[in-house]
């Protein structure tokens, strides 16, 4: 005889399930509250006019983004963890926020690059200081430019978290694995979890959708 499926256990266990995806949400949404400070700061080092400032800012970007999340997550709550007494939750908040940080910061850069370089020279000839004109007449327009790619990067953050799993802090995807060990059901666990990742990602996406369309029609 073949596999004989049992779909109850998604309806037996749903209160698992709507746990862990709340779990999800929450971890991704406080990782993102945290890695989008770190990652205007590090957005406005990269087009820094100081060479000390816009090296470190290149280094940290280029690190995270060369060091592969699963092992940034490992590090952080084995090694760093030990000496800030990081629990579970908190590392993993705090690995996918220094990580998604340094993709914030390129997406921070490249709205403030897009903004037409007579905008600074305009506002500095009008008596503006550097810190004046990043401040009252790039950021805001930058700002514009980069909130859709900021939204898109929180539903990666989402499928990302699901990494989080293997340092146990509670979310979607440790909740599955703990109930595939006591129900042996893997196949229906994980296609209906695939089920929750999607819907929370689509749901966004439609979200993200209309705000933007909201932001170009008050632009046009």
């Amino acid at each position: 005889m073949g596999y004989q499926y049992d779909w109850s256990v998604i309806s037996r266990n749903m209160d698992v399930f709507i746990e862990g995806a709340l779990k999800t949400l929450e971890i991704s949404a406080l990782a993102l509250l945290i890695g989008i400070p770190i990652g205007i700061i590090i957005g406005m080092g990269r087009v820094s006019r100081n060479k000390v400032i816009r090296l470190l800012s290149s280094i940290y970007v280029e690190v995270m983004r060369g060091v592969p999340l699963l092992v940034l997550l490992i590090w952080i709550f084995f090694v760093l963890g030990q000496f800030l007494k990081l629990g579970a939750y908190w590392g993993a908040i705090l690995g996918l926020a220094i990580f998604t940080g340094a993709f914030i910061a390129e997406i921070v850069r490249s709205g403030i690059q897009g903004v037409p370089k007579g905008q600074m020279e305009a506002a500095r000839s009008s008596g503006m200081s550097y810190t004046q004109a990043m401040r009252y007449i790039i950021l805001p327009q930058a700002f514009r430019r980069v909130l859709p790619p900021l939204a898109s990067q929180f539903i990666i953050l989402i499928k990302d978290s699901s990494l989080v799993s293997v340092i146990s802090a509670t979310d979607l995807t440790l909740n599955a694995k703990n109930l595939v060990a006591t129900s042996f059901r893997s196949l229906e666990v994980w296609t209906f979890v695939a089920l929750v990742y999607f819907i929370m990602t689509f749901s966004l996406s439609l979200i993200i959708r209309y705000f933007e369309k909201r932001l170009l029609s008050r632009e046009v």
